[in-house]
């Protein structure tokens, strides 16, 4: 029987602030062979490489400092990295990172927020577009992984308070149908082919202890092409690991 491979993603919310609280423990627990970062806001020499040396690592830094960001700590080493996806607009702000494998590639990206009086959601719905037409040039050639904060709660039970978050960023009827799209485009939530209830979170406000109260959203996601499906053996959510307004989320492929 294939040995199970076990994939993680954490928007960390700034790589720099988590290592000093309980990264290294987290990664000594969870033994991830590939672990997805994103909202690291570093370049990688503003940060020491305490990380066991069995993980080679790759990053994509925004432009901007302490801004954005992606990582990827990875036990085998990929046949090749690519750190934008090709277009002018969307490649400074560090958001997509795609190792290739050697049957398959994986994609980590932190999607662009459209930001609280949605002024940068035109732009999102441009990403959304171009992002899956990314995608889908990759998966012509072998199937995709792709994971991270997706910035939207594709589903009324995707977050604790639908109604009066209809409008507001992340939940936006335009949103919802950039995540509807890739779906329809033929990759799977993979949360979604376990557990079917709600009130499963990754993100929530650091105000009026919505954590404590379990009052989130389920903004970060693993999608896969349809052709990885019979490999896929669990998808589950980390809720109790701290350290960051996200909790990790995982995959576990043979």
């Amino acid at each position: 029987m294939l040995r199970a491979v076990k994939l993680i993603s954490w928007n960390v919310n700034g790589l720099r602030a988590v290592l000093k609280k309980n990264f290294l423990e987290f990664l000594a627990t969870e033994k991830p062979d590939i672990l997805c970062l994103q909202e690291t806001k570093c370049m990688s020499e503003q940060v020491e490489a305490v990380w066991p040396a069995s993980y080679s690592v790759f990053w994509n830094s925004a432009v901007k400092k302490g801004y954005s960001g992606t990582a990827i700590f990875t036990k085998q080493l990929p046949l090749d990295v690519v750190p934008h996806i090709g277009i002018a607009e969307h490649d400074n702000e560090g958001r997509v990172l795609t190792a290739e494998y050697a049957d398959f590639y994986l994609v980590n990206v932190y999607v662009p927020n459209s930001q609280r009086e949605l002024t940068r959601l035109p732009y999102r719905q441009q990403w959304d577009r171009d992002f899956l037409a990314y995608l889908k040039k990759l998966e012509q050639k072998k199937p995709v992984i792709w994971c991270g904060d997706l910035n939207v709660a594709h589903t009324e039970i995707d977050l604790a308070n639908p109604k009066s978050n209809m409008k507001n960023h992340g939940f936006t009827p335009e949103e919802r149908a950039g995540f509807s799209a890739c779906v329809a485009a033929g990759f799977v939530d993979t949360f979604r082919e376990f557990e079917q209830g709600g009130g499963h979170f990754t993100w929530w406000s650091p105000m009026a202890g919505a954590r404590a109260r379990n009052v989130g959203w389920r903004i970060d996601y693993f999608l896969i092409s349809q052709a990885l499906r019979p490999r896929l053996k669990r998808a589950y959510i980390l809720p109790k690991v701290m350290g960051s307004d996200h909790c990790p989320v995982v995959i576990e492929i043979t």
